[in-house]
């Protein structure tokens, strides 16, 4: 009886040792870096969070990941297709809007946000500059933008049904 115990708790040991090397493997090829995953935005997982917010900036967005990394929040936005020697101009501003609403909705600025191609990561300063620029592009916009509300299309039913913010929506079709 000892010896059967023995050898069902190293086979327990070895599952673990197995399951925890395929999570690391797993983190590496997302190019996630170390810190909590404290959000996702998956529908793999059981429940799609709510987007954060900025309402003074009229922004509403969802980040891939929020990593926490001892006080910080980090921003983490996946483009697995691209391929760049530097970040796209819109990828930076993308990932500024995370950044400002991190600092809006947790209180505390982002040093970086992290853009993530499918064969580098880039660490992006949220600095004065890069949030300047993002002020400035969501002021163009703003001046753009009809001066009336304008609803989502729900032409396509089939759409709206998979759509990962239908619970947050409001207009959903039925």
């Amino acid at each position: 009886m000892g010896w059967g115990l023995l050898v069902l708790t190293l086979l327990l040991l070895l599952v673990a040792l197995f399951l925890l090397s395929l999570a690391r493997r797993g983190r590496e090829v997302s190019g996630l870096p170390p810190g909590r995953v404290v959000y996702v935005d998956s529908r793999d997982w059981e429940e799609v969070p709510a987007p954060l917010r900025a309402p003074r900036y009229r922004l509403v967005g969802r980040p891939d990941y929020l990593l926490r990394q001892g006080q910080a929040i980090i921003p983490v936005e996946v483009k697995p297709a691209r391929r760049a020697g530097q970040p796209y101009e819109a990828d930076l501003l993308q990932l500024a809007a995370y950044c400002l609403l991190v600092e809006e909705e947790y209180g505390i600025s982002p040093p970086h946000g992290l853009l993530v191609y499918a064969d580098r990561t880039f660490a992006v300063p949220f600095d004065g500059a890069l949030r300047e620029r993002l002020l400035e592009s969501l002021a163009e916009m703003s001046a753009a933008r009809p001066e009336e509300e304008v609803g989502r299309s729900h032409e396509q039913p089939a759409r709206c049904a998979v759509c990962s913010m239908r619970r947050h929506c409001g207009e959903e079709a039925l």
